[in-house]
């Protein structure tokens, strides 16, 4: 009894053993995703830290795991494409498992895809160990990579690391100052320095500085000779009077008569078109009058030209015979009764 009570203990314990082997194994399998997809994305940069099992998230939320990990060349073989672009052949392709109850409605990936989703490594903390994060960027900074296999699972294109494109940034400064040829630039700068200090002590800079010396010691004798404290309670003086004379009775009827002569002067001019028209009416009437008189005249004058003719030519024989006046002569042997 003692004995089979022993194997039997010994064989529970290794069932046990067992089953607990089996559930870690599924745990750290990602099988606890029930509504798993598979999908897959490709990688020109290293994985290292990412492992099976890894967690992929979605701005900080876990929606699923790693499930395979592996060289592009070795997972769907050379194609003529391949050969030709070289750059295929550096590609790790990642499939993942995503638990689409956590994302919500059946979405359609392509469309997604259209809208920028992407996938990218991340690392999770000082750890060294990384995870795939999925977000969406502008599709426009970072096209979909057309792939010439037909992938396992849903594609969805990636995108470089955070590290990467600093490392890349880096890596782009450091050849830019590579390129710089720092002895001709120290060269330069020395001799850049030479002519200042020349200048300075006998060029032209060291002309305009004595010349600009001498104007602020011309201006400070002559701030200091205008008396500007004096000039200050002038002004100051000057300024209140003409505030007061501005504010006084006088101007404030002269303001007041301005605008009325203003007014009037608008009011006449809104009644100036209608005397104009009457101006000209009336020039028109006094243009047809004076031609009836000039009509009417014409004969009188020339009437009035013979009789002046007519009375000069009489005064002259008056003058010549003043007798005609008195009738005829009286006769000679007569002589008048006293």
């Amino acid at each position: 009894m003692g004995l089979r009570s022993v194997y039997l203990r010994v064989g529970l314990l290794i069932l046990g053993g067992i089953g607990l082997l089996v559930a870690l194994i599924w745990f750290l399998g990602g099988s606890r995703i029930q509504h798993g997809t598979l999908f897959e994305s490709y990688f020109s940069e290293s994985v290292q830290g990412l492992e099976v099992g890894a967690a992929v998230k979605y701005r900080g939320v876990t929606i699923g795991r790693v499930t395979e990990l592996g060289l592009v060349s070795a997972g769907y073989g050379t194609t003529e494409r391949m050969e030709r672009e070289g750059t295929l052949y550096q590609l790790v392709f990642v499939r993942y498992e995503v638990d689409t109850a956590k994302i919500g409605p059946d979405t359609d990936t392509q469309t997604m895809v259209n809208l920028g989703l992407r996938a990218r490594l991340a690392a999770q903390g000082i750890t060294g160990l990384s995870y795939l994060e999925l977000d969406f960027v502008s599709p426009k900074q970072y096209p979909a990579l057309s792939v010439p296999w037909q992938p396992k699972g849903e594609y969805i294109p990636s995108m470089p690391s955070t590290f990467l494109q600093v490392q890349d940034a880096a890596q782009r400064v450091l050849a830019k100052l590579n390129s710089v040829d720092f002895d001709k630039l120290a060269g330069e700068a020395t001799g850049l320095i030479d002519d200042l200090r020349t200048a300075l002590k006998s060029g032209d800079v060291h002309t305009t500085l004595e010349q600009a010396t001498a104007l602020l010691r011309t201006m400070d004798q002559t701030v200091k000779a205008a008396d500007l404290p004096g000039l200050t309670a002038d002004l100051r003086q000057t300024s209140t009077a003409l505030r007061g004379t501005l504010q006084g009775d006088q101007v404030q009827k002269l303001l007041a008569n301005a605008e009325l002569a203003m007014d009037r002067f608008a009011t006449a001019a809104a009644k100036l078109p209608a005397l104009i028209a009457t101006v000209q009416a009336t020039a028109q009437r006094a243009g047809a009058g004076t031609a009836d008189l000039q009509q009417a005249l014409v004969p009188l004058l020339r009437d009035m030209q013979a009789t002046v003719q007519n009375l000069r030519e009489m005064t002259e024989s008056l003058r010549r015979y003043p007798a005609q006046v008195f009738g005829q002569p009286p006769p000679r042997g007569s002589v008048p009764a006293r």
